[in-house]
This record gives structure tokens, C-alpha cells and sequence, in this order.
């Protein structure tokens, strides 16, 4: 018995030294280790990062610092050209209706007038486009058939490729005589309400807020839109099979899933709509009559808004000073842009918390 254990061959376990016996039956096909394949180079301790990390890093900063940068110049440019202007205007900038800059030596301008203009049509035209933007994403992610969403997103897409004087010219020809007998309705009964008073505009002229409004809301719809449903179609799948598993009907589920995870995104693409909104130049300087009477904050007013009085002014160009008035109310328009920004992404902040 001791002589057939002592003849038996004995095995011991491979040392880890030995490079042969660790890569038996482990690794690839020849038995040989897989080493995983290194995202950096490590010497002496330290990482050494790739020439198209560093390359890739280097052109996001430089991205990032140049338009920073291009933006704060911007900014500069428009101080440095009103401020000569301002210092000339004989009446309150911020507070003042009146706009008078054909004599420069006299001048006597201000913006309120403008901006009451501005911040009213654009704010209509945002609550006309947010609903309908929201129910049209809905559809196309929750409940059209891939067959009529495709076909249907596209078309709305489509309406962002319109040019803004084509706008113009629909609002201007074709829809303001269309909804002339809704909007002297509304004047007509529910004038004791402020937004539907009689204002400075002319309802039977048709250039009023309430139509360049409608038709502002028709221009920024599309961007809601797309924002909208590009959010709401990367809902986890996961959230939408766990609540249809607990018995959620389909508007449950949205209710539920598809809106408390699209809700940074649809304000998002609200707030990217107003700006275009406050922007928009030559369908609302086709549309709004001009008029010497005072904004009252009623949807039939007249007027023009910042951006399209610095178009109906451009003749006064040629004059430092002159060009100066218009510049300083574009600096308003500036500031307030990022003001609008600013509290969009507060807001989605706040919502992410």
C-alpha cells in the first residue's frame, strides 16, 4: 500500500509565477489571458491621458470659452454704441412712452412702450402654442401608430422651415380678416375683462396683438413641439411596463411616467419657443399697426414691439447717435433674453430637485 502511493505521480498547484500554468484553460482560444484593453497608460504612478482626450477636451473648452466670450462682446458692443445716445435722451428710458429721434440734438425716447408690447404678444402667443405643443407630443409618442406619428411629426416640423414673412403675409391677408368677427365678439361681450378692452389698434384692421399673437403662436409651435416629443420619447420603457403591470390605463401611464419625466423638457422647449417669440421681427412688423396711442395691456393694442421698431427705423442708421436709440432698445431685448433663460433653467432645476 505505502509503494502504490509513493508511485503514484503527485500534482501540485501551479505557482502564479509560472506564466505557462495560469493561462491554462482561461483566456482565449490558446489558453492565453485576455488583457482588457487599457483607456490610459499608466507610468510611474501616474495616468497618462490619451492625445484625442486631451484634443476632444481642449476643443469643448475652447468651444465653451468662445462663445462666452463672443456673447460678452456682443454685450459690450451694444453699451458702448447706446451709450452716447443715452446720454442725450432728455427724458427716463426705462419709464418713458414716447420716441422721438429725428432730431438728435432733442432726442427723447424710452422703451417702456416697446417692452409692454413685446412681453404681451410673446406671452399670448406662448400660452395659444404650450397646450396644444404638449397634446401633440402626447399623441405622437403615446398614441398614434408609427404609420400617421412619422408623416405628422415631419409636417410640424416642417412648419419651422417657413420663412417669417411668409407668416407675414398669411397673418396680414388671409387669417386676420378670418378671425375679424371672433375677435370684435370677444370686444363686444367681454370688454369689462382688461386683455379684451378696447385698446389702441384697429379690431377691424386687424393689426392688433391678439392676431399677431395667434399667428406668433402658429411660428413657435413647431419648436415646443420637437423638443417635446424628442423628451417624452426617451420615457424608460421599464416605467411604462411596471405601471401598465400595476392596471394604469394608457392616459395613467402618461400621467404618471411619460409627464413627470418630460417635464424639464417641455419647459425647455417653452422657454427656447419665447425666445424666438421675442425676437420675431418681420411677420410681426408686417402685422402690428403702428400707433401714437399708449399700450394699455389689452390684446387689441397696436404698436410695435423692440424687435420690429429697430426694423421700421433702420432708414435712421446712418447716424451714430440715432442708430444709438434703437441699439440701446435692442440691449433691453438682450437682457431681457437672458433673463427669460435664466429662469428656464432655474425652473428645470427646480424641477430636477
Amino acid at each position: 500500500m505505502r509503494a502504490q502511493m509513493s508511485d503514484a505521480p503527485t500534482q501540485s498547484a501551479p505557482s502564479a509565477s509560472d506564466p505557462g500554468s495560469a493561462g491554462v484553460g482561461s483566456g482565449g482560444p490558446l489558453g492565453s489571458p485576455e488583457a482588457p484593453i487599457p483607456t490610459s497608460t499608466a507610468t510611474s504612478g501616474k495616468t497618462v491621458v490619451r492625445p484625442g482626450d486631451r484634443i476632444f477636451t481642449g476643443v469643448t473648452t475652447g468651444s465653451a470659452v468662445f462663445i462666452s466670450v463672443l456673447i460678452g462682446a456682443i454685450g459690450l458692443f451694444l453699451v458702448w454704441r447706446a451709450v452716447p445716445a443715452l446720454a442725450r435722451d432728455e427724458v427716463n428710458f426705462l419709464t418713458s412712452r414716447s420716441w422721438v429721434t429725428t432730431d438728435i440734438n432733442h432726442l427723447a425716447f424710452g422703451v417702456l412702450d416697446l417692452l409692454q408690447v413685446t412681453v404681451l404678444v410673446s406671452l399670448f402667443a406662448l400660452v395659444l402654442a404650450m397646450p396644444i405643443a404638449l397634446g401633440i407630443a402626447i399623441f405622437l409618442t403615446e398614441y398614434a401608430p408609427p404609420k400617421v406619428a412619422r408623416p405628422l411629426a415631419y409636417a410640424i416640423d416642417l412648419l419651422a422651415a417657413v420663412p417669417s414673412i411668409v407668416y407675414g403675409l398669411w397673418g396680414l391677408l388671409i387669417f386676420a380678416p378670418a378671425i375679424r368677427p371672433l375677435a370684435m365678439w370677444l370686444n363686444e361681450h367681454l370688454s369689462w375683462i382688461p386683455l379684451f378692452a378696447t385698446g389702441s389698434g384697429s379690431i377691424q384692421g386687424g393689426g392688433t396683438i391678439f392676431t399677431a399673437g395667434i399667428v406668433l403662436a402658429v411660428m413657435i409651435l413647431p419648436i415646443i413641439t420637437a423638443v417635446t416629443r424628442e423628451v417624452f420619447s426617451q420615457t424608460p420603457v421599464a416605467h411604462v411596463e411596471a405601471a401598465l403591470a400595476l392596471g394604469a390605463t394608457k392616459w395613467e401611464v402618461v400621467k404618471t411616467t411619460v409627464l413627470p419625466f418630460g417635464k424639464s423638457g417641455f419647459i425647455s422647449g417653452s422657454m427656447l419657443g419665447l425666445g424666438r417669440a421675442l425676437g420675431e421681427t418681420m411677420a410681426l412688423y408686417m402685422i402690428l399697426r403702428t400707433t401714437a396711442k399708449a399700450a394699455t395691456w389689452s390684446l387689441f393694442d397696436g404698436g410695435s414691439t423692440i424687435a420690429s421698431k429697430i426694423a421700421l427705423g433702420y432708414a435712421e442708421f446712418n447716424n451714430d447717435i440715432q442708430a444709438g436709440a434703437y441699439i440701446a432698445a435692442g440691449l433691453v431685448l438682450f437682457v431681457l433674453t437672458f433673463v427669460v433663460n435664466a429662469a428656464a433653467r432655474a425652473a428645470v432645476a427646480g424641477k430636477k430637485d
